[in-house]
């Protein structure tokens, strides 16, 4: 009896110092966690302090330049109006104009380096996610027929009106055309199309080939290939869900615009002291250029014929 409880406290004794054992290790994995998360912190405040260093008013200063190819020797830079605002996880590329209070989110992609130009008015906004592409509209120097609309006396692969919102990952695939006050919904699609004035494209709609009526609807999920179909879609009245949406969102996403380009310019002129307080160089000023000085220092001139 005497062995066994012995044995018993022999056991407990060893299972409470491997215990201890444990939970010292696991103190040391603990310190050693927390140490790592210390310079995990450091290097993202480190990253960010870069970032900030890095972004202009606009998110990147002026989008980039497309390259040139077999079907399009042009180089264009986008041309942003200073009151947009580009976030710097979007990419905005080429033969591409944003017009005043335009918003663009990140993820989003705004290509105008195949078809072009891609116009986008006042007041529109680009959600997280949002494609805007074209087919290309020059081939071997020459335009290539029905890849393009004409809206006041000029040819756009993809013209996108004011008050516009493409809701999170929509797609906006030119030959397009999208007029003023249009409500393009999450995932919905438009493609070799033309979307009247007021139209509400509900989630996940498709619009391919046809032209729709102003003030309509398309509902979600819907297909519209037909034009028959397209002219029969239901009109917008006051009792509509949907009626009001779109003036909420263009709300929501000219705050974005302002709110962020007054976040982004603060960060450049914190940028700017910090460069100058520590004696480095003084020749990025120039990072915020307006869309003139910019049309005329880095963009050439477009062939005729997009």
């Amino acid at each position: 009896m005497f062995a066994m409880k012995l044995l018993a406290a022999g056991g407990a004794s060893f299972g409470g110092a491997m215990l201890l054992g444990v939970l010292a290790g696991a103190g040391r994995e603990v310190k050693r966690s927390g140490e790592d998360l210390v310079k995990l912190q450091e290097q993202v405040d480190s990253l960010k302090t870069v970032l900030a260093q890095a972004m202009s008013a606009r998110g990147f200063p002026a989008g980039r330049p497309n390259v040139a190819t077999d079907f399009n020797e042009d180089v264009e830079t986008p041309l942003i109006d200073p009151s947009s605002f580009v976030d710097p996880l979007a990419s905005v590329v080429g033969h591409v104009q944003l017009g005043k209070q335009v918003y663009v989110a990140p993820a989003a992609s705004i290509r105008g380096d195949e078809g072009q130009p891609i116009y986008l008015g006042d007041g529109a906004n680009v959600q997280d996610g949002v494609v805007i592409h074209a087919l290309e509209t020059v081939q071997e120097g020459k335009s290539v027929p029905g890849r393009t609309y004409n809206v006041g006396g000029k040819e756009y692969a993809v013209y996108v009106g004011k008050r516009v919102s493409m809701a999170h990952q929509a797609l906006v695939h030119g030959p397009a055309r999208v007029d003023d006050n249009v409500f393009v919904g999450m995932q919905a699609m438009v493609f070799k199309a033309a979307v009247g004035e007021g139209v509400v494209i509900e989630p996940g709609a498709k619009v391919i080939g046809v032209t729709i009526p102003p003030h309509r609807y398309v509902p979600a999920g819907q297909t519209v290939t037909d034009q028959k179909v397209a002219d029969r879609l239901p009109q917008i009245t006051d009792d509509y869900a949907f009626r009001s949406l779109n003036d909420a969102v263009v709300h929501v996403n000219k705050s974005f615009a302002a709110g962020y380009n007054a976040l982004a310019k603060e960060a450049e002129a914190q940028a700017r002291g910090d460069r100058t307080n520590s004696g480095g160089e003084h020749g990025d000023e120039g990072r915020g250029t307006t869309p003139a000085k910019q049309d005329k220092e880095e963009k050439p001139k477009a062939k005729k014929g997009h």
